[in-house]
């Protein structure tokens, strides 16, 4: 599958499908969020780190550009909503957050995608009546397999 759409009927809901995705999460996964302001991403990325185990608030880290965070994978999450320039996240050594052992968590994703490894878990964020559309886009095989098994706990939990 490489991709698939769902809707949000509230934060909980996407809080759930956040903690799904921080269950089935492996070292090195790339999952890039891309929307706009207030659309869901950061509360996506709270329920990420719920089911990776971390505990306290997650926030987005506009202003450092990248928060990590222990749980029983680390998670990376970055948030590059005030980036000028898609080569900063070059110059941050990125390299070594998305091929490391954690779990990296990309905000604003579009605003610097070709810096982003090859393969990856795209969500897009779109607002919908009164909740959202998220468009899952899986690129390579492994996120191809993550995306079946989202679906298939999501079918499931309804």
């Amino acid at each position: 599958m490489n991709s698939y759409k769902w809707y949000s009927p509230d934060e909980d809901a996407t809080l759930r499908l956040g903690w799904i995705i921080g269950e089935l999460a492996e070292p090195g996964d790339t999952i890039a969020l891309i929307g706009q302001l207030g659309s869901g991403k950061t509360v996506l990325a709270r329920g990420v780190a719920a089911g990776l185990g971390i505990e306290g608030r997650i926030t987005s880290p506009t202003f450092t550009l990248i928060r990590e965070y222990r749980g029983r994978l680390p998670l990376y999450h970055f948030d590059l909503y005030r980036l000028e320039d898609p080569r900063e996240v070059e110059a941050l050594g990125c390299e070594e957050y998305f091929y490391g052992r954690g779990i990296t968590l990309v905000e604003w994703a579009d605003r610097a995608i070709s810096s982003l490894p090859e393969e990856r878990l795209e969500i897009r964020f779109t607002y919908i009546d009164d909740g959202r559309c998220l468009e899952f886009r899986a690129i390579g095989s492994r996120y191809r397999q993550l995306l079946e098994e989202i679906v298939r706990i999501m079918d499931i939990a309804r």
